[in-house]
């Protein structure tokens, strides 16, 4: 039987919502032709369409000129229909950390982070509105899963981010997004299918996409090995995350439930599988918790289980000081512990960095700003 079609039941949204309305994101260049020619309208238009959405990044029907005026509404409602509301937007950094908080069609809440740093922006988006995966310490996970993102509103986050990169609403001046990382809201392996239309709507060939490298792109999972196998197979060379934050099955099993499915040994061979088929090096992801897993024998165990499949320098861990959510046990590391913790991993081999924190006092752990709304 074909692993990928027995996931848990953990994995199905909860029944009872509609769809989000089809957008042009949602579709192939043929399908987008074709969706106009159902609804009685000159196919050929899509492409002007696409053009506007991805390439101008306009929004508003008034700047498609080249769009007759008799249709321009009917084409757009076909092809280019709203999908999401601004309800807050903070700022931090000097207005250089962008936090939105969106309103979807059907009153979900989700959240975008656009960060400018010298020589590169970066776009992390949600993938699902809530999350099912239960992690204790994750603002999202507590709140439960609502309901997966359809292909375009996950592709609309990062063209809203690119739109004001654009007219220069950053500091900085105008710009372009570089980066996308898959590290909002929900898990992006559970949502595999509109998680995959948007990596290929985003590195697809402007007009038909954003025309994004596809090495600027980042897919995070807490470890769903049937969907890690997959992605090996796409043929789109994203960079895999395993978000691991514990290297032994007894903790891993509190901190990530979905360890008690897929074990760290499975998920770590999963990920190096990933590295090896598409000699694109893996990140590892692995919160600082105070007390928790930030132990130096746990730092000596996790190098030991990643120096276990190969010694070509296929993983890189990236220590994240946590963001803790208001009343939670869970707090950051004690900086000292954090830097024993990163000299045991260097001292074996073990590429390592500590994540630039940001955007802590805009409630910068995805899913905060959702759950005071």
């Amino acid at each position: 039987m074909d692993p990928i079609k027995t996931l848990p039941l953990v994995f199905e949204e909860p029944k009872g919502r509609g769809k989000p309305p089809r957008h042009l994101a949602d579709l192939t260049p043929a399908e987008r032709k074709a969706r106009l020619e159902e609804l009685g309208l000159p196919g050929f238009r899509a492409k002007q369409l696409s053009t506007h959405y991805f390439e101008r990044l306009v929004d508003d029907p008034a700047e498609m000129t080249d769009l007759p005026a008799a249709q321009r509404s009917e084409l757009v409602s076909g092809l280019l229909p709203e999908l999401m509301t601004p309800l807050r937007v903070m700022e931090a950094d000097k207005g250089t950390t962008r936090k939105t908080l969106w309103k979807l069609f059907d009153g979900s809440l989700v959240e975008s982070v656009l960060m400018r740093y010298p020589g590169r922006t970066t776009m992390c988006v949600s993938s699902q509105a809530g999350c099912g995966m239960a992690c204790p310490f994750c603002a999202t996970g507590q709140g439960g899963l609502q309901r997966n993102m359809s292909t375009a509103e996950i592709v609309e986050q990062v063209v809203a981010g690119a739109r004001s990169l654009a007219r220069g609403e950053v500091p900085g001046g105008p710009g372009r997004v570089s980066n996308v990382v898959f590290m909002g809201m929900g898990e992006p392996m559970a949502n595999y299918n509109a998680v995959i239309g948007a990596v290929r709507r985003l590195t697809d060939k402007a007009p038909d996409g954003l025309g994004m490298s596809a090495r600027g792109i980042t897919v995070s999972t807490v470890g769903l090995v049937p969907r890690i196998r997959q992605l090996a197979t796409e043929g789109i060379p994203v960079t895999l995350a395993l978000s691991l934050h514990a290297p032994d099955d007894e903790l891993r099993d509190e901190l990530v439930p979905i360890n008690t499915r897929w074990k760290v040994g499975e998920t770590v061979e999963a990920a190096w599988n990933y590295a090896n088929v598409t000699k694109r090096r893996v990140s590892i992801e692995y919160a600082m918790m105070r007390g928790i897993n930030d132990q130096a024998w746990r730092a000596d165990l996790l190098a030991d289980v990643l120096n276990g499949y190969g010694d070509w320098g296929w993983v890189h861990v990236n220590l994240i000081p946590l963001n803790p959510t208001p009343g939670s046990k869970w707090t950051a590391s004690d900086p000292a512990d954090e830097r024993e913790f990163v000299r045991r991993l260097e001292a074996k081999g073990i590429s390592t960095t500590v994540r630039d924190t940001r955007g802590s006092e805009i409630d910068g752990a995805c899913g905060q700003l959702a759950a005071t709304e």
